[in-house]
């Protein structure tokens, strides 16, 4: 099979989108040296990082119009001059794609939680995951949620929608070298012990009820100095009212923004934390709780949609919609050394039950049956 792969978000910073598309690309190279690829891609890092590693593997470099040119005009026009036998893109599919298509959904937030996102963004992926899920050979979910709400939000047959969990990357592990941590704190501004969150800061991440929960540990020990919080990721949107509670709480050097963070830093930011916190309500699988699980980080999310699913047993379940939780979990973590210790080596079991190699054999195999060369 000749399989194309629209790469755009590799070299964006954009979280899970960018993580999906680099390691789904990398575990496919690693486990199928018999079909031949080619990435579209409109990044130089992304030409950077895939150009000349794998020889059944070609790079595309596209130009970086916005979706609504790239994808039907220039994308379209790219597969009609050089015909592939099925493309897999995520999200959004060309409306007159030349060939079978597979699609990857992370998640509906935007049709469940239309306020979360700037009127261009929801408008832009209303009007196409629908039509691209409704018309693609294959859907692929993350997580048996998502499955479900794609299935019975757009009214598609079960027989087209296969759930097929992400994995952490195989260098997420435990950071035990003190200058590797030391290197770190230095570089992101970290001055003591810290609680960490990881991810893009926008409204369904729910730092505001994170931060407030915080604040409100920090009024009742008013003698006790707390550990800081690091907040990893970038601003994506509608991230201004994050800011202005973080000022208006008084917390502004408490909490440390890091900004995007390149991923060979992360290991080292989870192993150095006392816990990591992922109050988020909306996810479509939710990458950052495995990947502190896989470096050995006590872990809290919120108990919504698929976060149960990931975590299982090994992590501690909060409402994110009530800040008192949040808070008790976060003290009971930080206070009690030996339930940490607890919740390390069940992070570390459970995140073994994910493999990315896994997600590329059953991603191959979606491929093969879009192609229908089953």
């Amino acid at each position: 099979m000749h399989i194309a792969i629209d790469a755009h978000s590799v070299g964006t910073g954009l979280g899970g989108n960018e993580s999906y598309a680099t390691h789904l690309i990398e575990a496919l190279a690693e486990i199928d040296g018999v079909n031949s690829y080619t990435l579209y891609v409109t990044r130089r890092e992304a030409v950077e990082r895939f150009t000349n590693r794998w020889p059944n593997f070609q790079v595309r470099a596209t130009l970086p119009h916005t979706p609504f040119i790239r994808i039907p005009l220039t994308l379209g026009a790219e597969l009609r001059k050089n015909p592939v036998d099925v493309l897999h893109v995520q999200f959004t599919a060309p409306p007159l794609a030349p060939c079978p298509v597979v699609v990857s959904i992370h998640d509906l937030s935007f049709e469940h939680l239309p306020e979360t996102f700037k009127w261009r963004s929801r408008t832009q992926l209303r009007l196409t995951v629908r039509r691209s899920a409704r018309q693609a050979a294959q859907v692929l979910a993350l997580s048996e949620y998502a499955r479900s709400d794609i299935i019975n939000t757009y009214g598609i047959s079960p027989d087209k929608v296969t759930a097929i969990p992400l994995a952490a990357p195989a260098h997420f592990a435990p950071v035990t070298d003190d200058r590797e941590f030391q290197r770190v704190r230095q570089t992101y501004g970290i001055q003591s012990d810290y609680i960490l969150s990881v991810g893009s800061i926008q409204p369904r991440k729910n730092l505001n009820r994170l931060i407030a929960a915080y604040s409100s540990l920090c009024r009742a020990r008013p003698e006790g100095k707390l550990p800081q919080i690091v907040l990893v990721g970038k601003c994506a949107w509608l991230y201004d009212e994050t800011l202005r509670v973080i000022k208006e709480l008084g917390l502004s050097n408490s909490v440390v923004l890091t900004g995007y963070v390149p991923e060979t830093d992360l290991p080292a930011l989870y192993s150095g934390a006392l816990c990591f916190v992922y109050p988020s309500y909306f996810e479509g699988f939710g990458l950052p709780p495995l990947e502190a699980m896989k470096c050995g980080t006590p872990v809290i999310v919120g108990n919504k949609t698929s976060l149960p699913e990931v975590v299982g047993e090994a992590g501690v379940l909060v409402d994110p919609f009530d800040v008192d939780d949040i808070a008790s979990a976060i003290a009971r973590v930080i206070g009690d050394s030996n339930f940490r210790s607890q919740l390390r080596a069940k992070g570390l079991e459970r995140s073994r039950l994910f493999d990315w190699r896994e997600t590329a054999r059953q991603t191959l195999a979606i491929y093969r049956k879009a192609a229908g060369v089953d």
